[in-house]
């Protein structure tokens, strides 16, 4: 029995030892080719894939550190609201899945307001995150749109809107639905204060957020393949009753019919919005020393 003790037993725990250093998410199946992509790469490449060019959805904290210079910016706090107003309740209770999502994601909410330079420029971006309920827009985030006009107006900068949405957020019923108007008019402030305003329109970007500050942009960007619309297309399919085009919804088909204004891919999607931002030039108030908070 000693050879199994002292040969055969140490060379199964060294294989196993070995299995276990490897990480869980060292590839990652791409969406759209179905490719599998090394991690490393992949971060790399801003999470495009390299043998389709399909655009991965980013976390807020990738979106802000790719646009702002040396990756460096300072949040703003995140708005205090009633957390639960309606004491909503399905299969479980809304507070319960702030609580989760919360932990999750480490936000309040799913709104980001940030502020540093892009291209030496300085600009307030307001950056929603898909990973947190699906970016829906419930009072927090309709709030942290209108701290984030505020901020621009008062500093005298840009302000940037980068969406990824299902929509509004059911749980808060019609108080969500009143953060559509609510955001339409912090914007109508900005662009009366002679403020540039752009929107970046990522995947998906549906729901009352398309139908209200995501298409008021004076300049509108999507990044490619990116789902923009309202309703989604199979139910506006149902309704018609006819077959829509391959590409509906697509941020392609929305630039072929005057929708939006560009359609940039991530790699070049700083250096775009930078020159933007250098030919409307603001003060710059923030300058290059802020870092993250």
């Amino acid at each position: 029995m000693n050879w199994l003790t002292n040969l055969v037993r140490p060379k199964i725990q060294a294989l196993i030892t070995r299995k276990n250093d490897i990480p869980e998410n060292l590839w990652t199946k791409c969406p759209g080719c179905e490719h599998m992509l090394f991690q490393p790469d992949l971060v790399k490449n801003l999470f495009v894939c390299h043998h389709c060019e399909y655009h991965l959805r980013l976390t807020v904290r990738q979106r802000l550190e790719m646009l702002f210079d040396d990756n460096k910016y300072t949040e703003s706090a995140p708005p205090k609201v009633s957390h639960d107003p309606l004491k909503f309740r399905d299969t479980k209770k809304y507070a319960d899945r702030l609580k989760e999502y919360r932990q999750k994601t480490q936000q309040e909410d799913a709104v980001v307001v940030a502020y540093g330079t892009i291209g030496g420029q300085s600009a307030v971006v307001a950056c929603f995150n898909f990973e947190f309920m699906g970016g829906s827009m419930g009072m927090a985030a309709g709030q942290s749109l209108l701290m984030a006009a505020e901020l621009a107006i008062k500093t005298h900068v840009p302000l940037i809107a980068i969406t990824a949405s299902g929509g509004a957020r059911m749980q808060e019923g019609i108080l969500s639905l009143m953060q559509m108007p609510r955001t339409i008019i912090a914007i109508e402030k900005v662009k009366e204060a002679g403020l540039p305003y752009f929107t970046v329109l990522t995947d998906p970007t549906t729901g009352g957020v398309s139908a209200s500050f995501a298409m008021l942009g004076d300049i509108a960007i999507a990044e490619p393949g990116a789902i923009i619309g309202f309703a989604g297309a199979r139910v506006i399919q149902e309704t018609i009753r006819q077959t829509l085009p391959d590409n509906f919804q697509k941020a392609e088909y929305l630039l072929d019919h005057g929708m939006i204004d560009q359609v940039v891919h991530r790699h070049k999607l700083k250096q775009t919005l930078s020159q933007l931002l250098k030919m409307l030039k603001t003060s710059h108030p923030f300058g290059r020393r802020q870092g993250h908070s």
